[in-house]
């Protein structure tokens, strides 16, 4: 097996070489979709799977690392289990199509920074509190630029996004401070009859010292119909801005509308939690 694995590596490397290459990272559940592509077991116990996934032309070619997580290490227990190989690389406007074999696994492109990874009926994946099913650039731009422009929605009387991400938000870990990770858990509440933002409610650890971060939100409207939703100071200042990209998955950002690119570990997107 793992002859067969060089010969592919090397075979994607020379069947590539000269093309443009986009190196994606990240750390997911482990979803039946993504268990069917990478011909897991629905049966097999799984704390979640590391991708590395490399773009050039019309090729991928994909490493993944999946087990149960090591206590207090960001590795598995034994190791965890690999997969490698290589495969037909397809786009069609924002979404990668990655064949293996028989079987397909579609991502949707955020911007070039980031891709998202579908279920089968092409909707985005929802993660859980500790990882979503994002890819980050390992050499991003940093763009303001997104390929997803969700509509806005009724809204509910409340909605709940949960995660772990990176810890360079601005605003929230102070310079100098050591940091791995942020909890988050985001509590939007409206007034569904109006159909307006009210207040929200911040638990996890950027305030947990202080029992949470309690404010007023809003919707801004951005360039091509963006949605954004900004969680203000008790002076209506902004602190907190989340990229809408549909119901359940929302993505930071910075104040300036740049979408935030995480790493092997963590993305900076957030998942429905109802």
């Amino acid at each position: 097996m793992k002859s067969i694995a060089v010969f592919l590596l090397a075979f994607f490397i020379v069947s590539c070489a000269g093309g443009k290459e986009n190196t994606y990272t990240g750390s997911t559940p482990a979803a039946p979709a993504i268990r069917s592509f990478l011909g897991i077991s629905l049966h097999d116990s799984i704390d979640f799977i590391r991708w590395k996934l490399i773009f050039r032309n019309n090729q991928y070619h994909l490493q993944c690392n999946y087990g149960i997580g090591k206590p207090n290490t960001n590795g598995f227990i034994n190791g965890g289990q690999k997969i490698e190989f290589s495969g037909e690389l397809k786009k069609e406007k924002n979404h990668y199509l990655l064949r293996h074999g028989n079987k397909t696994l579609k991502a949707a492109e955020f911007n070039a920074d980031l891709l998202h990874l579908l279920d089968a009926d092409n909707s985005l994946l929802i993660g859980n509190g500790g990882w979503s099913y994002t890819l980050n650039n390992t050499t991003p731009s940093l763009s303001d630029q997104t390929s997803i422009s969700a509509p806005q929605t009724l809204l509910k009387d409340s909605m709940a996004f949960e995660g772990r991400t990176p810890c360079n938000i601005p605003g929230v870990i102070p310079p100098g401070v050591d940091c791995y990770k942020l909890k988050w858990l985001i509590i939007l509440y409206a007034n569904a009859e109006k159909n307006e933002p009210g207040t929200y409610k911040v638990l996890g650890t950027g305030w947990r010292k202080e029992g949470g971060r309690k404010g007023n939100w809003k919707i801004v409207t951005g360039k091509n119909g963006r949605i954004t939703y900004q969680l203000n100071d008790d002076k209506e200042n902004g602190v907190l801005y989340f990229l809408k990209m549909d119901e359940h998955i929302l993505v930071f950002t910075d104040a300036d509308g740049k979408l935030l690119v995480g790493n092997e570990d963590f993305s900076y997107t957030m998942n429905s939690r109802w």
